[in-house]
């Protein structure tokens, strides 16, 4: 499943993103360009790393910093 439509990033580029030791949503976003355009996908990729282990909150910053 596509989760960032402007990058073209699938849930499995996050889970792989997550096994190569992306533990944030900043993290995540670097790794695989997601979030870097409109952000709107940010949300969707958050749900894919905390579904894989960690929980975390996410500040303002981060989704900033994610999103851009």
């Amino acid at each position: 499943m596509i989760v960032c439509q402007c990058a073209v990033v699938s849930d499995r580029d996050v889970t792989a993103a997550y096994a190569a030791g992306a533990r944030t949503l900043a993290q995540a976003c670097m790794s695989t360009g997601a979030g870097r355009d409109c952000g709107s996908c940010v949300f969707s990729v958050k749900r894919l790393v905390c579904e894989h282990g960690e929980t975390f909150a996410m500040s303002p910053t981060e989704v900033e910093v994610a999103a851009s």
